[in-house]
Order: structure tokens, then C-alpha cells, then sequence
């Protein structure tokens, strides 16, 4: 079905969709998670943004023993992840915590990380290891509005199954998992409040090789 846009939304297609009112007339724009109607598809963005998940971030370190007998740095290190631009929002790492720059997609441990991984073979911690998620905004590719002629959003409602890199990349993904909607109208397994209402179950986890989220709208 199509709806009249709401001219102060952003989205890009597989966002949830939302109706409102501004004035007399019903709108769609993004959904706030409280009552999402249907899957976007369409666009309305000033940069593209997409998915990285479970990027392996592996850096050598100088270590020394700690007062607790494990090997930490003995200074602070830097990773480069594979993209720039991050979205500090969408950002988590673990087993290790680091401070991101997200402008230049650098990850930093602090001084004292403690090492994690073995890179020589030898039996002794000499880097550290985490993993890490996050989505970015896609380089060199212009945003585009494809509402502008018609001042229509397409929205996909009803039992479908779909797949989508508009996902909250900061939360776990299971097979069979309950998803909502997020307060930026993007999937997630996260509900946000007791009134938000689950809307698609998993049905395909994304993975570091393939990024997008399978599921099946209820």
C-alpha cells in the first residue's frame, strides 16, 4: 500500500513504517516502535548506511605482567577497522572493550588491555583480540529520494518473509528470536517497553559474510 510521506522523515528501504498525522492528514514516516504497520520501500536519505558484524579486529601489543599475573599492554594500541564513517550508536565489541573514532573507524585499547591472542604460536599472549559490530555510512554514494515525484511512501504489510540490513547491528541475533521495532525504526531484538509490540520473529541470523537479517513478518 502507499501513503502520503512524511516530509521530516528519513529511511532507507527495509526501515518499519509508521502512520501519523500532521494537520488533517494521515502521514508515514518512520516508526517509533509503538506501532509499526509495514516494511519501507522506498528511500528518503542524505547517505546510505549498511552493516558490518563480527568484524575480527586483531593487534599486536608489548606486554608485561600485571600485579594479578596476567599480560597486559603496556601502552595504548590502535585498530583499523575495515570501514570509516561508523555510526557510534550502532558500535559494540567483546570480548574486549575499546574507545572508537568514528570518523576514521579506528578502534583504541587502552593502555593495560589485557592480551588475549596469540599471533608467533609461541604459548604467550602478543596481541588483542575482539570483535566487533556496527553499521556505517556507505562513501562516494550520493543519498536520492524516490518519494520526490509522487509524495508516496510503498510500504509491504501482511505475513511476508523478507530479508534486511536495517537492523539494530548493537544486539544479539537467534533463529526463532522475537524482533520489534527500535526507536529509529529499525528491527531489533530489543524491546523497548512492555507497549512495544513484537512484529517478526528470526528465520536467518546475519553472519560476518552474509549481513543481512531474515525474517518473517506476523
Amino acid at each position: 500500500m502507499q501513503w502520503p510521506v512524511d516530509p521530516n522523515s528519513t529511511f532507507q528501504p527495509g526501515q518499519i513504517g509508521q502512520l501519523g498525522v500532521i494537520g488533517n492528514n494521515i502521514i508515514c514516516g518512520i516508526s517509533d516502535g509503538s506501532a509499526p504497520i509495514g516494511v519501507i520501500d522506498d528511500i528518503k536519505v542524505k547517505a546510505f548506511s549498511a552493516p558490518a558484524i563480527d568484524e575480527d579486529i586483531i593487534v599486536p601489543a608489548v606486554g608485561k605482567v600485571g600485579p594479578d599475573g596476567k599480560i597486559v599492554s603496556v601502552l595504548e594500541v590502535q585498530g583499523l577497522l575495515e570501514n570509516s564513517n561508523v555510526i557510534r550508536s550502532s558500535f559494540v565489541s567483546g570480548p574486549v572493550s575499546v574507545e572508537l573514532i568514528p570518523v576514521n573507524g579506528v578502534v583504541v585499547f587502552p593502555e593495560g588491555t589485557e592480551l588475549n591472542f596469540d599471533l608467533d604460536g609461541d604459548g604467550i599472549p602478543d596481541a588483542i583480540r575482539t570483535v566487533v559490530s556496527y553499521a556505517y555510512q556507505v562513501p562516494d554514494i550520493p543519498g536520492d529520494d524516490s518519494t520526490q515525484a509522487s509524495g508516496m511512501v510503498t510500504i509491504w504489510f501482511q505475513r511476508m518473509i523478507a530479508q534486511t540490513d536495517m537492523y539494530e547491528t548493537n544486539q544479539r541475533y537467534a533463529l526463532g528470536d522475537n524482533l520489534f521495532v527500535s526507536e529509529s525504526g529499525f528491527l531489533t531484538s530489543r524491546q523497548a517497553s512492555q507497549t512495544h509490540p513484537g512484529i517478526a520473529i528470526v528465520t536467518g541470523p546475519p553472519t560476518a559474510t552474509f549481513t543481512s537479517l531474515e525474517f518473517m513478518w506476523l
